[in-house]
């Protein structure tokens, strides 16, 4: 389907545009660092741009960032801020106002000010490292990531007459609570545990993603998808593509993963999902599997590297699963607490059953992270599923897992849990991407044994591949938060195979799950006067589509 179109205004002309028309916008740098941004490609440009915005007629908006690598790489990176606040700067404000106004708002509360002080502590460390370690590639991307922090923001706040900031060779100092807010999302409900954030209490049991990664029949194609578990205020989504040409100081030569594809949100400087395919040949994806054991908060400490960053410096420096988890597994912040899953499409060879380090998984709680080679269990079973529980027995029993068995039973448990016995039960039907599609979307909770829990009514939404929790019935009584009402559930899907990951490609929906349920609309849902959604359609109910990893897409037909 697709939407009429509405116009915007740039920001750099009185020309108004179609927001079904790509915005384009690029930065030039001098050799002082000052830096100017223009409407449309300049030459000797540091960074470009080119954005999209079809939200109303496939859920998705659509950026591409590229940099010239004659430029210091902090000119690059800066650059690309720039260039993507500007272009994004209306769904930004959007998301503000849906995802983060509100969380920390002046006066700051007691929590509030203890966040503030952990994360200018975190941020000083950090500045304090990099220039420390100059010749340190882990430390320049780093620095790289930060730079392009305050590039977005001077972006968002550009106005035409006005001048830009400009960059440094070393970070220039971020506010913490500024649009760095965007890029750590993930970290925050466990930064509230661990800071004692009185105002937010977490749902117990609440997931995080579901993911699936499928050998296909004779092993001819290995599939790799995931579906984003969020709250729908979440729902302003982009598909990006970073195309940074940064340069590792040891060999002087392009960085491995200088171009990547992921789904993410305005502001956002990682996917946040998380799902990226690189061309490193590397794909990468997690679920979050969370901490219930008190004891560990002690080890998240400022002297760390948040998660996100960790994640993107893994992804650009990484050339296979074993030095992607070696470099995450540095400076652990113990914060968004995933298990990660690494696929190594250069390893995959099919038709073959001599496979060898084709996935990598790696889980991480505060002060604990274990990481291995775990191909052979891939190859035996055909399937690596994921959905918010540890696979590792030492992560499980250190994260809490054990008591919380023993207090709300086997959905807590790494075998036991619905979706464990679903992706069980139903794997063996994925055939062609049709039906790993239909798997990866599949909830049909009101008649599925493996959805009924001890409820009432007995069933609920939340049991399933791709959850629905704003079906559950308000009136319910449910044993614990996750399984009752609420604004979450699976809000897209993404799959990509082996040939769509050498191009960076894959194909994603947009919205939660109307296979066998109708679809969600704002309109409809009666949280909607108290969950801000300013920019998101009413309803979504989005065709997939393959994004062919610029800007464009076409309709997915399997």
């Amino acid at each position: 389907m697709r939407s009429l179109c509405f116009t915007v205004t740039l920001l750099l002309s009185t020309l108004s545009l179609s927001v079904c028309d790509d915005v384009i916008a690029s930065v030039t740098c001098d050799h002082t660092g000052s830096c100017s941004l223009h409407n449309g490609i300049v030459k000797n440009y540091v960074a470009k741009g080119k954005f999209r915005n079809e939200i109303n007629s496939t859920g998705w908006s659509f950026l591409e960032i590229s940099t010239e690598g004659s430029f210091p790489d902090e000119y690059q990176a800066y650059a690309a801020g720039v260039v993507e606040g500007h272009l994004t700067k209306e769904l930004m404000r959007m998301a503000w106002v849906n995802t983060v106004a509100g969380y920390c708002d002046e006066p700051l509360t007691p929590y509030c000010q203890r966040l503030r002080k952990y994360l200018n502590d975190n941020l000083v460390w950090m500045k304090q490292q990099i220039k420390n370690n100059m010749e340190d590639d882990y430390w320049r991307m780093v620095n790289n990531y930060l730079v392009q922090v305050n590039g977005l923001n001077d972006g968002y706040f550009y106005k035409p007459g006005t001048s830009l900031s400009g960059t440094g060779s070393i970070v220039a100092d971020i506010d913490p609570m500024g649009v760095f807010m965007f890029q750590i999302g993930g970290d925050l409900e466990d930064l509230g545990e661990a800071l004692g954030d009185t105002a937010r209490k977490h749902v117990l049991g609440s997931g995080s993603c579901s993911a699936l990664i499928k050998l296909t029949p004779d092993d001819a194609d290995l599939y790799f998808s995931h579906d984003t578990w969020n709250s729908y205020q979440s729902m302003i989504r982009v598909i990006k593509r970073y195309n940074f040409a940064y340069h590792t100081k040891s060999s002087g030569k392009l960085i491995p993963g200088a171009a990547m594809t992921f789904t993410s949100y305005p502001g956002t400087l990682l996917s946040g999902d998380d799902f990226y395919i690189i061309s490193s040949g590397l794909a990468v994806q997690e679920t979050t599997i969370g901490n219930s054991n008190s004891d560990l908060w002690k080890f998240v400490r400022p002297q760390s590297v948040l998660e996100g960053i960790r994640t993107m410096v893994s992804n650009l420096l990484a050339t296979n699963g074993d030095t992607w988890t070696n470099v995450f597994t540095k400076y652990n912040s113990g914060t968004y607490n995933n298990q990660w899953m690494v696929v190594d499409y250069k390893r995959f060879k099919p038709n073959s059953k001599n496979m060898t380090s084709l996935l990598y998984v790696l889980e991480q709680i505060p002060g604990y992270i274990v990481s291995n080679d775990v191909t052979d269990v891939l190859m035996k079973q055909s399937y690596w599923p994921s959905y918010n529980i540890p696979y590792y027995p030492k992560i499980f029993n250190m994260s809490g897992g054990p008591s919380m068995v023993e207090q709300f039973g086997e959905w807590f448990s790494y075998d036991g849990s619905p979706r464990a016995k679903i992706f069980k039960r139903d794997h063996g039907k994925v055939v062609d991407m049709k039906s790993m599609i239909r798997l990866m979307r599949y909830n049909d909770y009101t008649h599925d044994p493996l959805s009924r829990c001890n409820c009432t009514p007995p069933y609920s939404a939340e049991n399933a591949i791709s959850a629905r929790c704003d079906l559950n019935p308000a009136s319910g009584t449910y044993p614990f938060g996750a399984l009752g009402h609420r604004s979450h559930g699976g809000t897209d899907m993404k799959l990509t195979n082996s040939s769509m990951a050498v191009n960076l490609q894959f194909v994603s929906i947009s919205g939660p799950t109307y296979d066998q349920l109708p679809p969600f609309q704002w309109s409809k849902a009666d949280f909607r006067f108290d969950t801000p959604h300013e920019g998101q359609p009413d309803l979504f109910k989005f065709d997939p589509i393959l994004y062919d990893g610029t800007t464009n897409y076409r309709l997915y037909k399997p």
